[in-house]
């Protein structure tokens, strides 16, 4: 048996969307991106955070979205971080700034931790 090799994405591949679905229960656009590594706090992965989000935002704010799936331009997004273990305390001060500018452009942010939310200390969520 070989072993099953993981998605292309990940965080550390700013340039590509890990996922995205429409959630006809909630009605919503879901951009999921993945961090499959353990959060170590280091100015590398923060910075892949950072440059994946902004080619998120990038992806709906100009259009890009629109394009590639016009049946879904009138619905709510939300932009979810999928991780292995629960952000450290400077991830997740970066993910409630996010947070709070994505809200003016009514873009949730959440995310959740192998399956389960993050917690109530988390920050991350919407």
């Amino acid at each position: 048996m070989t072993p099953e090799t993981p998605p292309p994405g990940g965080i550390e591949k700013t340039n590509i969307i890990d996922s995205i679905v429409h959630d006809a229960k909630s009605d919503e656009v879901i951009l999921t991106m993945v961090e499959r590594r353990p959060w170590d706090d280091s100015d590398e992965q923060l910075f892949q955070l950072q440059e994946k989000l902004n080619a998120y935002v990038s992806f709906i704010m100009d259009g890009e979205m629109a394009e590639a799936y016009p049946a879904l331009v009138t619905k709510l997004i939300r932009i979810r971080l999928e991780c292995v273990t629960p952000p450290s305390e400077t991830v997740r001060g970066f993910l409630e700034i996010v947070h709070e500018h994505l809200a003016f452009q009514g873009i949730i942010i959440d995310g959740v931790v192998s399956g389960g939310s993050c917690g109530s200390g988390c920050g991350c969520a919407g």
